[in-house]
């Protein structure tokens, strides 16, 4: 019996946002599938997805993902015109999508793309809710991310 990965959110990870991290402080988090066309679930096995500018928003109840850069594989796409850059819906829950609205509509969260990952066969996509961090607030977590890391370094020498 194989044990899952700490950092992997279901299962295989096959694509992570990593700027979000350093620009929004991350409150809540959703599982989400997706809902793809063939020739983007191959370019999903084969890895080829960025997120890094990829937003998700709320249109006539429900969910959408914008702006995930999808590479279209030469082999799997030769009948049709693939768009690398097309609008996909995301499935959620109608109690999550309405918890989404309220908290994005009134509260001014935004939603962020965090990790797409492979769980039981199927493509999710991992969103949180999100508040974006001022300039003052990536410096104080760059500062202390350098004070953990001297410190660690300090008491690495001392203990030896």
């Amino acid at each position: 019996m194989s044990k899952k990965s700490k950092n992997a959110p279901g299962g295989s990870t096959i694509a992570l946002n990593k700027k979000a991290k350093h620009e929004y402080f991350i409150e809540e988090r959703f599982e989400a599938g997706l809902a793809l066309q063939g020739w983007e679930a191959k370019s999903l096995r084969a890895g080829r997805v960025q997120l890094s500018e990829s937003y998700v928003l709320i249109k006539a109840g429900e969910a959408w993902l914008f702006g995930a850069h999808l590479t279209p594989l030469t082999t799997a796409s030769t009948h049709i015109h693939p768009d690398p850059m097309r609008t996909r819906k995301l499935l959620l829950h109608r109690a999550e999508l309405n918890k989404l609205i309220g908290q994005v509509e009134r509260k001014g969260y935004t939603l962020v793309p965090l990790a797409m990952y492979w769980k039981r066969g199927r493509a999710k996509l991992e969103i949180g809710l999100a508040k974006g961090k001022k300039e003052h607030d990536k410096r104080a977590v760059s500062k202390e991310r350098d004070w953990q890391r001297e410190k660690a370094r300090v008491v690495k020498t001392v203990t030896r």
